[in-house]
């Protein structure tokens, strides 16, 4: 997975590209598999939604997600870098997020009983101390919108299509993460290398 995203990101640069972004959550677990640079710098997507974690000054944060995202390392690491909790649903809430994923949302079928059963897995995420959600899959906020839910949401697809129109109007720095364990500078639990 991470050599056809990194043919991806070489097109892009031969494309004339200065970044890319990659909005898929799950993908950057590959991203972030050992390996040579990257051809670009890119934005870290758990990167964005952390530190919009930190700036609304959240302190406890539900991730919902593919049960890869929510079983991998990437939002414990990056939330408890900025002092956040990241919290995760237990195994059968996983289990009912992953397959309204898979069977539902990628497909485009929004039903409002999905709805409900995210609206109240959002509702014992609140119950648990989380002062907001992070909707760490691109399909998620079409299913759950704000006005849905009982806590905060962070949209990871919007913050990180935010992110990148910074950065090319020159709003926000370039970034300097070219995937693997090289994390951009400066930023909280960056690695060596």
């Amino acid at each position: 997975m991470r050599a056809v995203l990194a043919t991806s990101v070489e097109r892009l640069a031969r494309a004339g590209c200065d970044f890319f972004v990659c909005p898929d959550n799950t993908a950057h677990l590959a991203l972030e598999a050992d390996g040579d640079h990257l051809a670009l710098p890119g934005l870290h997507l758990v990167d964005i939604v952390a530190d919009a974690a930190q700036q609304a000054g959240h302190a406890r944060v539900g991730i919902l997600g593919t049960r890869f995202t929510m079983q991998g390392p990437l939002y414990p690491r990056e939330l408890a870098a900025r002092g956040i909790d990241a919290v995760v649903p237990d195994t059968a809430d996983q289990a009912m997020v992953h397959s309204a994923i898979f069977d539902e949302l990628v497909h485009g079928d929004f039903r409002p009983q999905t709805r409900a059963s995210f609206v109240a897995l959002i509702e014992r995420l609140a119950a648990a101390g989380c002062d907001a959600v992070a909707l760490v899959c691109t399909e998620i906020p079409l299913l759950v919108r704000p006005e849905h839910s009982p806590l905060p949401i962070l949209d990871s697809t919007r913050l990180s299509g935010r992110a990148a129109l910074e950065v090319a109007v020159g709003k926000r720095p370039m970034p300097t993460w070219r995937g693997s364990t090289f994390r951009r500078a400066g930023a909280p639990g960056a690695g060596t290398g």
